[in-house]
């Protein structure tokens, strides 16, 4: 056998072999690859950090266990929501988990799993001085940017004539309402009562609201999406989303 050949086989079988190790969710040494997920840390009660600085959530724990469903050890990822389709796009992140909507739009670039939540949307202010959809005429609603309460906000424009104030995050919109800088935050349901609740806020559901459930998305032909569906599947049968939720969200 001429060296030449004999070099080449040598290199391609070191190739193969590492290629193969790197298609399951463990090596040979038994130790776990990484499943990686991105978030937008700002999103209480599905995603935040506690005084610990360790991020806590209804959408953490649901990784979780995805991921030791899966037999993988999760990363997570902090990042602004409207930047994680683009995470998801250039495969720096393998799934995402940050109260995203499945709607049409995203799905034209990424996968979603099955929906494992619906919350639907609230209008929050400081004064019990509007309890209608009508009412925000003249106001100044603000929302959170790349979220779907921005596409409801302009879709219920169209109807009232109100400005929108967009924020990177939802921490930051309640900033701006109790600093008088917009009249109502416009948010999704769960993670606006929480708000509520804390800072002794008022709010009203908006009727009109018809938007799609939660999803974890996933970049485009991601073979995650499967084995993620059996795992969100078994995790309703067997109640475990069910603790989740009563855990997370009842007492948001």
């Amino acid at each position: 056998m001429k060296k030449g050949i004999g070099f080449g086989i040598i290199i391609l079988t070191l190739v193969l072999s590492l290629m193969g190790c790197s298609s399951s969710s463990a090596n040979e040494s038994g130790q776990k690859e990484k499943l990686v997920m991105g978030t937008s840390a700002d999103f209480a009660p599905f995603e935040s950090r506690n005084s610990e600085g360790e991020f806590v959530g209804f959408d953490i724990e649901l990784a979780h266990a995805i991921a030791e469903e899966l037999g993988y050890e999760l990363e997570i990822k902090d990042m602004k929501f409207d930047g994680l389709i683009g995470a998801l796009q250039t495969n720096r992140v393998d799934m995402v988990l940050a109260g995203m909507s499945a709607t049409e739009k995203r799905s034209k670039n990424v996968d979603f799993s099955t929906e494992y939540n619906h919350s639907g949307e609230i209008f929050v202010f400081s004064e019990a001085t509007i309890s209608s959809v009508e009412e925000l005429e003249g106001k100044t609603v603000g929302v959170q940017l790349g979220t779907i309460q921005e596409e409801g906000a302009k879709k219920l424009q169209e109807e009232v004539d109100f400005d929108i104030k967009l924020v990177d995050n939802s921490t930051t919109l309640i900033q701006e309402l109790n600093s008088n800088r917009i009249d109502v935050a416009y948010m999704d349901k769960a993670a606006g009562e929480g708000y509520m609740k804390e800072q002794n806020l008022e709010g009203f559901d908006d009727p009109t609201s018809s938007s799609p459930g939660m999803a974890v998305a996933f970049p485009v032909e991601s073979e995650l999406v499967e084995d993620v569906n059996q795992v969100l599947k078994k995790m309703e049968e067997n109640g475990e989303l069910d603790k989740l939720k009563e855990k997370w969200l009842q007492d948001s």
